[in-house]
């Protein structure tokens, strides 16, 4: 009997994996024992639980009237410790027997015990993963694995990529849940392994899913940065295959500027395809986009808005070449209104619409509205949250977008070493995407950087195939708008008129329909002026708070102060100065003493603010002018940079210069340089 179901102390050697320390002392005691008591404890080992039901020829052979019966041969397992009280075998027993056992065998006891649990009508749990595992094919435990990772993939990806994997060992149909595997992948940011699994669906003869194959593969592409791509994918499926996908396309279509495209597989007044949350959701999706294309772009936000609502409410994460959420702040942003898409990326944040794949993205959007709120600390954190969010790195998409803010940042702090390191980080990142109509905000950030580090040459093409797509979409205002305006600073910083005059043209234009176009063509020709030194100040003051009200404080800020360090008035440029500094605070300062004359504060105020020196000898005013001293700036570029007036960063300097006790300006430039570094070190 014993040689009929138990191999020689050789086979229990021939494991699969190595066996445990003392697997020869196990085998000599497995060797020892009975047939029964050695049978009972395979069938333990591959599954079955006691009190049973147990394999027919096992449970036979304890029925005959010869046999001690289960209680005897259980009694004897757990007295050998073999078998613990729970009805457990001993790890190292099992290890012996499962790998000792031939692979033959092991499976037929388990496709046995599968036909006990379906026949009970019992789910296989983990079960079926431990089965599959063990390679065991078999298509009742393959559609329970792929039945459990149907169920995981909108809320646990990750699982769901795991289960789908199980499945395909336990004899699953490759290509009928390769869109799903797929989809599992790019929503744990393996995009190569979905890019892969997509490729074998969709070069099939006859795809099965193809729709959400396609969905997936067109997310892919869009978070590699190449829209594009994701159009084509939709314009080979066709219209009639796109059923609820058809907004997605339509969102893929415009963004990539194919707008005959999106109509032809959206057209006006398509119904959702459902009436569900998430049908809907999509449906206002498509419709908010396409409004956002119209001379009066009104009706695109508030849908986008209800669409990120229903999405969230929805908890659904499909794949999605862009969440509404982070389209609704697009738009918001491109409109100015950058407290509103700070509000829409904290509702979808919270309600984690899209899944973690879609986190960065919306983290960043949330950044980009704390930079143009003047909030570069609010952005820094952002930014970091989005970095942290996954335990992937960024998607090219993102990483461009992420590249662009720093550079944002940088420009507005200043820093010209913190801009140039910026600045190759975003040369970097461009290699690796294209322009697309939902990119234009960072592609304009680069184009006035560019001007500004004399690195046009760097960003031409990309700026040439931007104004294309702006031009086959017809000029649509709410997305023309901000880079027209960046186009205008970027003719600024270059001192061509010739290259200012068609952007300031545009935004007049475009004023009729835009109340931004109409702020932003106001702050256009006060810049003009400011340079040709014929301004008034009031107009000056009132385009840099109009700034501020479309959500750009710091370019307020920043047309105030260069406009008062041009200015012949006294009470002018006190006047632009306070403008400056109230839309951009510079910080807490040290007020003048109570008990002055209203003019002798308002000197004091200028003259001392922040002058308590430290340990380093220098107040934390006399800190900033010195940097920038350092840097080479002039008094009219220190003026601008901080809000001050030339005179006064000359007084400064020259108290700088009494304090560190230096006999000229080399000299005061090395004690700078001392006095900073000695602050930045701190007492020994």
């Amino acid at each position: 009997m014993a040689a009929d179901h138990m191999q020689p102390e050789r086979e229990l050697h021939e494991a699969g994996t190595p066996a445990p320390a003392g697997a020869a002392d196990m085998a000599q005691q497995l060797r020892g024992e009975n047939a029964a008591v050695r049978e009972l404890l395979l069938a333990l080992s591959v599954g079955f639980t006691l009190p049973g039901p147990l394999p027919g020829e096992l449970a036979h052979k304890l029925e005959s009237p010869d046999s001690p019966g289960l209680d005897a041969v259980v009694n004897r397992a757990e007295a050998s410790g073999l078998l613990l009280a729970d009805g457990t075998v001993v790890g190292p027993v099992q290890h012996a027997l499962l790998n000792g056992t031939p692979t033959a065998r092991v499976h037929a006891l388990q496709r046995e015990l599968v036909g006990f649990v379906s026949a009970e009508g019992r789910p296989f749990g983990d079960l079926a993963r431990e089965l599959a595992r063990g390679g065991l094919a078999d298509p009742r435990v393959a559609a329970e694995l792929e039945a459990a990772a149907d169920k995981a993939l909108q809320h646990n990806p990750g699982l769901a990529a795991q289960l789908y994997s199980e499945a395909l060992l336990a004899g699953a149909d490759e290509l009928r849940i390769a869109a799903r595997r797929a989809q599992a992948a790019a929503a744990t940011g393996d995009l190569d392994a979905a890019g892969r699994i997509i490729d074998g669906l969709l070069v099939s003869s006859d795809p099965p899913d193809v729709r959400l194959g396609v969905d997936v593969a067109a997310s892919v592409w869009a978070q590699r940065g190449l829209l594009v791509r994701s159009a084509d994918l939709y314009a080979w499926l066709g219209p009639a295959n796109m059923g609820r996908s058809a907004p997605l396309a339509a969102v893929v279509m415009i963004g990539s500027g194919d707008r005959a495209g999106a109509e032809e597989a959206f057209p006006a007044g398509s119904a959702p395809v459902s009436p569900t949350l998430l049908a809907v959701a999509l449906s206002h999706t498509g419709k908010g986009v396409m409004a956002s294309m119209e001379r009066d772009p009104h009706k695109g936000l508030p849908l986008l808005i209800h669409a990120s609502d229903m999405l969230n409410a929805s908890g659904s994460a499909l794949p999605l070449p862009d969440t509404p959420g982070a389209l609704a702040a697009l738009l918001a942003l491109h409109s100015g209104e950058s407290h509103v898409a700070d509000t829409i990326i904290r509702s979808a944040v919270a309600a984690r619409q899209g899944g973690d794949a879609a986190k960065p993205r919306l983290h960043l959007l949330q950044a980009w509205s704390a930079m143009q709120q003047d909030d570069a600390g609010e952005a820094r954190l952002a930014i970091n949250e989005a970095s942290k969010a996954n335990h992937w790195p960024l998607v090219p998409r993102d990483e461009f977008l992420c590249a662009a803010l720093e550079v944002g940042l940088a420009r507005r702090s200043g820093d010209v070493h913190d801009l140039v390191m910026a600045w190759e980080r975003a040369r970097e990142a461009m290699l690796h995407s294209a322009v697309d109509l939902y990119s234009l905000l960072p592609w304009g950030e680069l184009m006035i950087a560019a001007a500004r580090l004399r690195e046009t040459r760097r960003v031409a093409d990309y700026l040439d195939d931007a104004w294309a797509l702006l031009t086959k979409l017809g000029e649509p205002p709410l997305w023309a708008v901000p880079l027209h305006w960046a186009a205008v600073q970027a003719a600024l910083l270059n001192k061509s008129p010739a290259d200012l005059a068609p952007h300031a043209a545009a935004l007049v234009r475009a004023a009729d329909y835009s109340h931004m176009a109409a702020v932003l063509a106001a702050a256009g020709k006060a810049w003009v002026s400011v340079l040709a030194g014929r301004f008034q100040a009031t107009d000056v003051e009132n385009a840099a708070r109009g700034l501020k009200v479309v959500g750009m404080p710091w370019e307020g800020a920043r047309l105030a102060g260069h406009a008062a360090a041009q200015v012949d008035e006294r009470r002018d440029m006190m006047r632009l100065l306070a403008c400056a500094r109230d839309l951009h605070p510079q910080g807490r300062t040290t007020g003048p003493p109570d008990g002055l004359a209203p003019e002798a504060r308002r000197s004091a105020a200028e003259n001392n603010h922040g002058a308590h020196p430290d340990a380093s000898g220098l107040s934390e005013r006399e800190k900033e002018v010195a940097r920038l001293v350092l840097e080479g700036k002039t008094y009219r570029e220190i003026g601008e940079a901080i809000y001050i007036s030339p005179r006064t960063a000359e007084h400064h300097i020259a108290r700088m210069r009494r304090r560190l006790g230096a006999e000229n300006r080399s000299d005061l430039l090395v004690r700078l340089r001392l006095a900073l570094r000695a602050d930045h070190q701190g007492p020994d």
